[in-house]
């Protein structure tokens, strides 16, 4: 299935992941995980995940972000409703080293898929609740989406503040960010069972984690006890800090150090400002950020994005080109990383995916297997995990698991 004759190797092989998670937060974490190697198995109910109904598709359940995300991933269905199905999974636990889920406290407690129930499968299991809200807090059990963590985080109101209009992020950084820390948390887990042969319960909650993400930086004044003033980063809130308009387009430009400020006055013939006492030093320009963007966005009409770039780029000031999202698939440096390759699915035909950003000179990771058609590996999985045919058989009679139809 794999569109490479050589599956590439990754530093997580050898770990098998039960990935009970949907839509983003868990998805993004395991599709990672897959990548780098590990051995995802992805249950799903006789529904299948709610992400196969998203976006363009050629057939249905096996929309684009269900492409994206499911890679490197087997399917197998079991209606966790039927305890025989329930079994099933404790059989397939006992073979894993990750379990994953992202439900509510009180769905997973129902469904019977508590750490405490996981645990009697498979005692060394690292397990990781995939949450919004941490489990002793009054949030607990309400529901969670990216664009409720971003109102909650403080990220929608950091917009409004510069812009005048809350606004969310156009992309779900919330749930991508959070799959990050549920990612990074699974891993350490594990080198803890590596020393010591303890497994564990990981809460990974969207609402802690992403507001850790998005305060750092805002904290400022904050930190200090008592305070000396309001959160929030001068700079970051500077109406001004944005791509620039040029004479022709736009560019990005990030003068940050001394020299890069002194350089680019001189390029732009603008001495009166290298001579601003405001603008000599990092502390001077921090205070004074918003009128020195406001220069910075009437100096740069005055030449051609292609114009700033060469000068900007010979003077080692940074600068890049404004992409949209459709310009990525023509970057020239992408494009030379190879970031965006064409292969063939089996049931799907020729599709792009995304190559693994980072590169390891051992284990490299990457695409050994197309994301599965609902069921695809049901029976497989079931048999991995030592039901016997009549198990399987009767599973089937009863709908508690399902098999995809041929490709």
């Amino acid at each position: 299935m794999s569109s490479a004759a050589k599956p590439p190797i990754g530093p997580l092989s050898g770990v098998r992941v039960i990935d009970l998670t949907t839509v983003m937060f868990g998805p993004y974490c395991t599709q990672i995980m897959g990548e780098m190697g590990a051995d995802i198995i992805k249950v799903e109910g006789p529904e299948g995940d709610i992400s196969r109904q998203v976006g363009p598709s050629r057939h249905p359940g096996m929309s684009a972000a269900f492409l994206i995300k499911g890679r490197n991933k087997r399917s197998v269905v079991l209606d966790l409703k039927q305890p025989a199905a329930r079994e099933a999974l404790y059989k397939l636990c006992q073979t894993a080293d990750v379990f994953i889920h992202n439900m509510r406290p009180k769905a997973a407690a129902r469904l019977g898929i508590a750490y405490e129930d996981i645990e009697k499968a498979k005692p060394d299991i690292v397990y990781c609740n995939a949450i919004g809200f941490g489990p002793t807090g009054p949030y607990a059990d309400k529901p969670a989406y990216d664009d409720l963590i971003q109102g909650l985080s403080g990220l929608a109101a950091l917009t409004g503040m510069v812009t005048g209009e809350p606004r969310f992020a156009p992309s779900v950084v919330a749930d991508k960010t959070s799959g990050l820390f549920a990612l990074y948390s699974i891993c350490m887990g594990l080198f803890h069972r590596e020393r010591t042969g303890e497994g564990q319960r990981i809460d990974v909650p969207m609402f802690e984690s992403f507001a850790s993400f998005v305060i750092n930086e805002h904290m400022q004044e904050r930190f200090f006890e008592p305070p000396q003033g309001k959160a929030g980063y001068v700079r970051l809130l500077s109406p001004y800090r944005r791509p620039h308009k040029t004479a022709d387009g736009y560019i990005c430009m990030m003068p940050y150090s001394t020299k890069h400020w002194m350089t680019f006055f001189a390029l732009a013939g603008r001495q009166d400002l290298a001579a601003d006492e405001r603008f000599q030093t990092m502390q001077g320009r921090t205070k004074n950020i918003g009128e020195l963007y406001e220069h910075l966005a009437n100096i740069m009409p005055s030449r051609t994005t292609a114009d700033w770039l060469e000068v900007l780029s010979e003077a080692d000031v940074p600068s890049a080109p404004m992409n949209t999202p459709e310009d990525l698939f023509n970057d020239p440096h992408l494009t030379a990383v190879g970031m965006f390759p064409e292969s063939e699915h089996p049931s799907e035909g020729k599709v792009r995916h995304i190559k693994v950003p980072v590169t390891f000179s051992k284990t490299p990771g990457g695409l050994t297997r197309h994301a599965p058609r609902l069921g695809e590996h049901s029976l497989d999985l079931l048999r991995e995990a030592g039901l016997t045919e009549d198990e399987i058989a009767g599973l089937l009679e009863a709908r508690a698991t399902a098999q995809a139809a041929p490709a």
